[in-house]
């Protein structure tokens, strides 16, 4: 009976986390359960810390992945556009969290002999609350390769790209 409450606990306070704090809270309730129904603390400190860093891995390659689907598409419209053309780009999740969409404008192309690159502008408007949403525009290099057009930019992981980082 206990350990049902415990159960109940922890998804309430999962629940309540959110993905920044989900790892935390998945760690802490998994571990504090564990102590309790082995009576050994060193279990649940050792499967807390084990869930925690489970659950950050998680998140991290679900985040990775969804930031590298929307480079993708801005790349790809990049990819199609002719100089000084303007296109829209949008990514739609199948969660529809971070949903985005802009407009991408190719400033230029870039010789290259190892690959054709192109330097364009794209703007970003996030669509949750779409009301309070604010365009904001960026630069970025996108390259051909063998599986088509990819964000070559270093730059992605600063805090100012917002949702593509």
């Amino acid at each position: 009976m206990r350990l049902r409450g415990l159960a109940g606990a922890a998804a309430a306070l999962l629940a309540l986390g959110g993905c920044a704090g989900a790892a935390d809270v998945a760690g802490a309730v998994t571990g504090t359960a564990a102590a309790v129904a082995s009576a050994n603390p060193a279990v649940g400190v050792g499967l807390g810390v084990g869930v925690r860093a489970a659950t950050t891995a998680g998140v991290s390659y679900v985040f990775r992945r969804r930031h590298r689907q929307a480079q993708d598409e801005v790349a790809a419209v990049v990819g199609g556009l002719a100089p000084g053309e303007r296109r829209p780009w949008r990514i739609a999740y199948t969660i529809p969290i971070g949903n985005a969409h802009g407009d991408a404008i190719l400033i230029r192309e870039i010789p290259n002999p190892i690959a054709a690159c192109r330097e364009a502008l794209f703007s970003v408007v996030e669509e949750e609350g779409a009301e309070r949403s604010q365009q904001q525009w960026f630069v970025v290099t996108a390259c051909r390769g063998a599986e088509g057009w990819k964000w070559a930019s270093a730059e992605p992981a600063t805090g100012r790209w917002g949702s593509l980082q």
